[in-house]
């Protein structure tokens, strides 16, 4: 079993973080909207996607699937860290904006004590690996701590999500 934090909780995070959950794992998913996060709590899913629910429902259950707002409880002794936020269209043609994972790199940065190895699975440019390292490295807290950095964009199909995960 690992401790894995799934930082987002839209479509790709939600399905990233039960499927890993239903593995046995101890999965601890977080969000920076309070709002999200308490329905999350209360077994109400922002997304629909067959199965999903009730998986949701076993693996809170079962202990291995949690919610919060707060990095630091998110990050504690995780050894796998997913960044899986929204990366809405960029202002030119064919970009991205990378608002939201460089904030979450920024984030993982001022919480990360020990190793980790941090997965991109938003859909980014190629070469975004570099720019997280970067952010990380900038904003350690603690120069003795090493990270990883690699990429595993998510490749889901609406409706069959959850099948594709797993």
């Amino acid at each position: 079993m690992s401790i894995i934090c799934v930082i987002g909780t839209g479509y790709v995070g939600l399905v990233t973080g039960t499927c890993l959950a239903d593995m046995g794992n101890s999965v601890t998913c977080v969000d920076i909207l309070p709002e999200k996060i308490e329905k999350l709590k209360q077994g109400i899913l922002p997304i629909y996607e067959p199965g999903l629910e009730e998986m949701v429902e076993r693996n809170v259950r079962a202990g291995r699937l949690h919610f919060t707002t707060s990095y630091s409880e998110g990050l504690d002794n995780a050894e796998f860290i997913f960044i899986a936020v929204n990366t809405p269209t960029g202002t030119s043609q064919g970009s991205a904006d990378m608002r939201y994972v460089e904030s979450a790199a920024r984030s993982i940065a001022k919480g990360l004590d020990h190793h980790a190895i941090i997965i991109n699975k938003s859909t980014v440019p190629v070469g975004s690996g570099d720019v997280v390292t970067r952010i990380i490295r900038a904003n350690l807290e603690r120069t003795d701590v090493s990270f990883a950095v690699v990429s595993n964009p998510e490749f889901l199909r609406e409706g069959a999500a959850v099948q594709d995960f797993l």
